[in-house]
């Protein structure tokens, strides 16, 4: 059995992500990028929301995949020519890509992800169910930058197919979801991406899925602060505050907030921030897209022919991009 290769480029200690964090919380209003919901705990908590019935982007996805995969896998092998190396973005369990291995006759596999612990040990996992495939793992904060390693030899045994799925694209604005597309338009180095996006529809289905019953979303969101608690030496007590979720029709997104339930102070070392009660910490953007709006998106990033793919009630996409 092979032994995946893995190379370490992020690390929760690193200054400039102490630094982005305490900007964050000294801004007007305080934010929190979404890459603080990701330590191991949060993976293991977006796992769990992704099995939820309101949580339909998954299961969505999954049906798109599941009923149009024959038609994708042979709109990549025209794209490419030949069996491509499979690179997966926010790969997290790696199990969404691990079930297009077979479909895709993909050659190789290499996950990127900020949780590098929980992204070691998935690999690890599917080596088991994969002993004889090339499997390599990055822990890298590809939201600051998407160079991959040189020295990572797995990327050129073929064409190169950029997997993004699960819509977090919509994490990002719509100039920082283009800056990261044409970074990974340079990535792709003539091969190209397959990328599930979010599509617009009504607020109740929207509010529902970032609001479950069950409170596994907010345990998501007020997990964020134990993580900046890490990072930053911060003293925040998640049970001085509340999960938030609303859809902005303005801006077409979900946006996440924590909302403090009472006046409080947060401090860390160097620098601290008060909360009247009722201010909120933005932690997450998620925007939503109309088909034509994101083909479009795409083709301002450099990709060039897009087809998509979406299920029958119009909920959710899949994009195959040509680089």
């Amino acid at each position: 059995m092979k032994t995946p290769h893995f190379i370490q480029l992020h690390h929760a200690s690193d200054q400039r992500l102490v630094e982005e964090a305490a900007q964050g919380l000294l801004r007007q209003p305080a934010s929190a990028s979404p890459k603080f919901f990701y330590d191991a705990l949060g993976s293991r908590l977006f796992d769990a929301i992704t099995e939820l019935e309101a949580y339909y982007p998954t299961r969505t996805e999954a049906l798109v995949f599941d009923t149009q995969g024959a038609a994708m896998a042979e709109a990549v092998r025209a794209c490419l020519g030949r069996p491509p190396v499979l690179v997966e973005l926010g790969a997290g369990n790696c199990s969404k890509a691990s079930r297009l291995f077979a479909l895709l006759q993909a050659r190789a596999y290499v996950a990127v992800d900020i949780s590098v612990e929980f992204l070691r040990q998935s690999l690890l996992n599917l080596q088991l169910q994969h002993p004889e495939m090339d499997l390599a793992g990055v822990g890298l904060d590809f939201s600051a930058s998407l160079d991959l390693p040189a020295d990572l030899p797995v990327l050129d045994s073929g064409p190169r197919l950029l997997f993004y799925p699960g819509s977090s694209i919509g994490n990002f604005a719509p100039d920082e979801a283009l800056r990261l597309l044409r970074d990974m338009h340079q990535l792709a180095a003539g091969g190209a991406l397959l990328i599930g996006v979010d599509l617009i529809k009504s607020s109740a289905l929207l509010e529902a899925a970032y609001d479950d019953e069950l409170g596994v979303t907010a345990a998501f969101n007020l997990n964020l602060l134990l993580h900046l608690n890490r990072v930053l030496g911060s003293d925040f007590r998640p049970a001085d505050w509340r999960h938030v979720a609303c859809f902005n029709a303005v801006e077409s997104r979900i946006e996440m907030h924590l909302e403090a339930r009472r006046a409080l102070v947060v401090s860390w070392p160097g620098g601290q921030r008060r909360f009247s009660a009722g201010e909120r910490l933005h932690t997450e953007n998620s925007y939503k897209w109309t088909p034509a709006g994101f083909e479009s998106l795409l083709q301002r990033a450099g990709f060039g022919s897009v087809q998509t793919w979406c299920d029958p009630k119009g909920w959710f996409a899949v994009c195959l991009a040509s680089g």
